[in-house]
């Protein structure tokens, strides 16, 4: 046996192939490079990224660019639409291309590319890349906020972690898809996502940008000042606002230690939060939410314990009021839910939330009137009860009616309001109350 023939055979073999390569990957790079592909170009352009996957692509910069290639078959594809495609198949063809398959590749693809850009100093595609991640990662989110309102959780929650992927700067995708997997149930996968959000010490804090599309009238969001601030000059919006969003740091830790205590870990539920509150001591949504476990757990003396402690370090924040009226409402203690809503009101007379919640626990006994009046006899021991029980009932619609008249003026646009309180005057039988209310809706 001649080896050096041998080798000089396989040099040969090798020297080929690296020519085959680069044949293949320049031919991918020229049809990358064009605006739209025809249908038999898209499929030459499958048809060579297969070829460098089944074995062509064997150093490191030839596997990379095969990879970015494949990731950017589902943008290729979505460039080359016939520009006169009607919106609903646009909108069809771009949840297809926007799978969680496709965006975990388009992920990997991307940034390891970028990686290997940075680490080599050449920059082939990275701007193309940055380009292609702003101007689609809008279209990525909406699909998975479009899975969600189908309560697609799963896919809503993966969508959003490979969109998460694409931009590690943009650090609330993470936290809406943790969010998105508690609503699966996916508790693994939750913690995953809560884990890593505590590692980038995520707290949420921030400011939301508001102003009232004139056509709608309704209220919408802006990611930022200066767009908010574009639409209002244009004249199609109104009414700038802004809120402060809050730290989301307790939600998170509350989360984990739920899901903890839903897996039977309840000693690791007290432990994750008692070390939350040790790292941010006055952090008041902290102790709410250790409140909240406690609640869960039915340790009603440290809930207590807790919610003073949290009411003494912040007496007159009314959102934190408020949101002690809605754990209270959710566990039950309508007394206490009614105690806080009141003091809300007291606090920001013009918190509608407060009057619309207010309204809802003080009729929470009312169903179960009803379902004890339509148990009664004919009798005449049921008929007094009867009559006792439509006293009662009166009573609670008598004290609701000032509550729901007092958020139907700070809020007059809300059917919602309008409907809940047009039940209350037609139980009561308000006539001169219902033509007012009727002719106010009708306008």
């Amino acid at each position: 046996m001649n080896i050096s023939k041998l080798i000089f055979a396989g040099t040969i073999f090798v020297s080929t192939l690296a020519i085959a390569q680069k044949d293949e990957l320049k031919a991918l790079k020229k049809m990358y490079g064009k605006d739209q592909l025809k249908n038999d170009e898209i499929t030459e352009y499958k048809s060579l990224v297969s070829k460098l996957e089944g074995g062509l692509a064997v150093e490191e910069n030839d596997k990379i660019y095969t990879a970015f290639y494949k990731s950017m078959l589902p943008i290729v594809e979505l460039s080359s639409m016939d520009p006169t495609t009607p919106p609903a198949v646009v909108q069809a063809k771009m949840a297809k291309a926007f799978n969680y398959n496709n965006l975990i590749e388009l992920a990997n693809g991307l940034n390891a590319t970028l990686e290997y850009e940075k680490k080599t100093g050449k920059k082939v595609y990275t701007e193309d890349i940055l380009e292609t991640i702003t101007n689609y990662k809008t279209e990525i989110v909406n699909v998975a906020i479009a899975l969600a309102n189908t309560k697609k959780y799963t896919e809503a929650s993966k969508i959003l972690y490979a969109a998460y992927k694409l931009e590690p700067k943009d650090v609330n995708n993470l936290y809406y898809a943790a969010n998105y997997a508690v609503e699966a149930k996916d508790y693994d996968g939750a913690l995953e996502y809560y884990s890593e959000l505590k590692q980038l010490k995520y707290t949420g804090e921030g400011t939301t940008y508001l102003a009232k599309n004139n056509a709608s009238g309704a209220v919408e969001t802006f990611k930022d000042k200066v767009m908010r601030d574009k639409f209002v000059e244009s004249g199609a919006y109104s009414n700038p606002t802004e809120e402060k969003i809050k730290s989301r740091r307790g939600e998170i830790v509350r989360n984990v230690a739920l899901i903890l205590i839903e897996k039977n870990k309840t000693e690791e539920a007290k432990t994750a939060i008692a070390d939350a509150r040790k790292e941010f001591p006055n952090d008041v949504t902290l102790i709410i939410s250790e409140a909240e476990i406690y609640l869960k757990l039915n340790d009603i003396p440290m809930y207590q314990k807790l919610i003073k402690e949290a009411l003494d370090k912040s007496p007159n924040d009314h959102l934190l009021i408020y949101n002690l009226g809605v754990t209270s409402a959710e566990n039950k203690q309508y007394e206490e839910a009614e105690k806080y809503y009141r003091k809300v009101i007291d606090i920001k007379p013009d918190y509608v939330e407060a009057y619309i919640n207010l309204a809802d626990v003080i009729l929470k006994p009312d169903q179960k009137i009803v379902d004890e009046m339509n148990k009664l006899g004919l009798s005449s021991k049921d008929q007094k009860r009867y009559e006792v029980l439509q006293v009662e009932r009166k009573g609670l619609f008598n004290r609701v009616m000032p509550i729901l008249e007092k958020a139907n003026d700070l809020r007059p646009e809300s059917e919602d309001i309008q409907t809940s309180l047009m039940a209350v005057y037609r139980f009561l039988e308000l006539k001169e109350k219902i033509d007012a209310l009727k002719a106010k809706m009708n306008k």
